[in-house]
């Protein structure tokens, strides 16, 4: 009887096959963005239903990161990947299947609950891939590369959603069924992955989500945490609510152009990293600070005035300062951790960052209901101003130290 032995690519390719399926997955968490005013035309609701529909998947996230987000530090972090990324094509398929509000609810939640698990296992997964592949190479190039990847997918996502939204027929069809398709060959991918954790003989006990650092470094990581707390909640309103300002407050009511606008905040986050990838982090995250506070200034101004250019040139200046202090709060966190424990520490800080996904957004959707749309978004940014200054002063602080 002959055995047979699955196929295994090396870590090298591995990496970029973990790397392929963290950017389809964040993509496809992204490409309703454009589509929620279609759905809002066509059933009639009103807009605080998109921010329920949109925190439903941030919730989905929280869930996932609390219960699951560390288990891949002991079940092993290529299982846990394929089964995150195949939730993710349960969702696309719900969308096809239920298009109605509480498919949307479901299909979203899932959808977060898919990456919520990814998203700490795959940024573990990628960190061990590298560093057998390029035992020599600077640790920090494979978390910018995560982190590249991370915003890159989720900038690509409205791009790709407003173009079919914009020049396809069945808008609400064709970027679902796209999206399975991807992330079926991704989960085919995934499954040849070679695994970086070693399977222990006796599993521990389970038990959900804490924050696993020494005391003594505690107010770093909680001072990161917030730092991304405030940085999602710039991204949770352009891929929540950007198109609806853009449609009612700002008179645009393109599709493609929800869709572009939200593609250029995001890949300002990325190319953020990129080009000041040179810079210490303390000179990283005194830049951040800058563009997210001048970019958030922008935004609210551009919507009292009210003025498209300003909105969106706000809007990217913000998310190019997002990307620099989400990259920085991310290395920050991933150094407090020892290997054992690095899954379940980003798991902590990715919890904490998608409250700042949830929270805000709904709270400005409840503004919005309440208040004009205009001093909604002045008062989101206000806070968001106060809260993303105290994160990084602190953060700068805790380094001098």
């Amino acid at each position: 009887m002959t055995s047979t032995r699955a196929v295994r690519l090396a870590h090298a390719p591995g990496f970029w096959v973990i790397a392929a399926a963290f950017l389809t997955t964040m993509a496809f968490s992204t490409i309703p963005t454009p589509l929620y005013a279609i759905y809002q035309h066509r059933d009639g609701f009103p807009t605080y239903v998109i921010t329920v529909i949109f925190a439903s998947y941030a919730v989905g996230v929280m869930a996932s990161l609390y219960l699951a987000g560390h288990v891949s530090d002991w079940l092993g972090r290529r299982r846990v990947a394929l089964l995150a990324v195949l939730a993710e094509a349960l969702s696309a398929a719900i969308f096809l299947i239920w298009p109605a509000v509480p498919g949307l609810l479901l299909a979203r939640f899932i959808c977060g609950v898919g990456v919520g698990v990814l998203t700490a296992t795959a940024t573990a997964h990628l960190s061990e891939l590298r560093k057998i592949a390029r035992p020599d190479e600077d640790p920090a190039r494979s978390a910018l590369i995560a982190s590249m990847v991370n915003l890159g997918g989720l900038a690509f996502g409205p791009l790709v959603g407003g173009l079919l939204a914009a020049y396809v027929d069945a808008p609400l069809q064709r970027p679902y069924e796209l999206f399975l398709v991807l992330l079926l060959i991704s989960a085919l991918g995934i499954a040849m992955v070679p695994e970086t954790v070693e399977r222990l003989e006796e599993r521990p006990a389970y038990r959900p989500q804490r924050v696993a650092v020494p005391s003594s470094v505690r107010p770093l990581f909680f001072a990161s945490a917030i730092g991304a707390f405030a940085a999602f909640a710039i991204f949770g309103l352009f891929t929540s609510l950007a198109p609806t300002f853009l449609a009612g407050v700002l008179h645009h009511p393109s599709r493609l152009l929800a869709g572009v606008v939200t593609f250029a905040v995001f890949i300002a986050g990325a190319g953020s990293q990129v080009v000041f990838v040179r810079l210490s982090r303390p000179a990283q995250l005194r830049l951040g600070l800058i563009a997210m506070s001048v970019g958030l200034v922008g935004v609210a101004v551009g919507g009292l005035i009210p003025n498209l250019y300003l909105f969106v040139i706000g809007g990217i200046v913000a998310g190019a300062g997002v990307g620099l202090v989400f990259r920085g709060a991310v290395a920050t966190a991933a150094s407090l951790a020892d290997p054992s424990s690095r899954g379940e520490v980003l798991a902590a800080l990715f919890l904490i960052a998608y409250a700042g996904l949830a929270i805000p957004v709904l709270l400005i959707g409840l503004g919005i209901a309440l208040l004009p749309a205009e001093v909604a978004l002045l008062i989101f940014s206000t806070l968001i101003l106060i809260l993303v200054n105290t994160a990084v002063l602190r953060m700068l602080a805790a380094h001098k130290q």
